[in-house]
């Protein structure tokens, strides 16, 4: 098992220019399409913690049902928005990476190289 763990979404060109860049940089990633298989909920509330960001900073809006939800309305607590996440994963942002550096949402893909250890 890798060291590094991409959230991935693999119709996603930003998802595989970073999945590319950790490839370059001689590391193999575990790679989670997280469409397919979601992160439960302790794990995705730990990815968010580590990247120091709100919970609405990793939640994807374009293509998803965030805004007719009304998620941006300060009535939705971050459970409530995790709940969401959980039941609906493309309202994840991505990619998230993982690294022993540490975790960002990689978007622009330039992220990466914060958290990316030297292979």
């Amino acid at each position: 098992m890798s060291d590094v763990t991409i959230y991935h979404n693999p119709k996603c060109g930003t998802s595989r220019k970073v999945l590319e860049m950790i490839r370059a940089a001689g590391i193999e990633p575990e790679i989670i399409e997280y469409l397919k298989t979601p992160p439960d909920r302790a794990t995705l509330k730990k990815i968010i913690a580590a990247t120091g960001q709100p919970v609405r900073d990793l939640m994807r809006r374009r293509g998803t049902s965030y805004d007719e939800q009304d998620l941006d309305n300060a009535k939705w607590s971050d459970a409530q928005l995790i709940d969401l996440m959980l039941k609906d994963p493309v309202l994840i942002e991505r990619p998230i990476v993982v690294t022993p550096l540490g975790s960002r949402l990689c978007r622009p893909a330039e992220k990466l190289l914060e958290i990316l250890p030297q292979a």
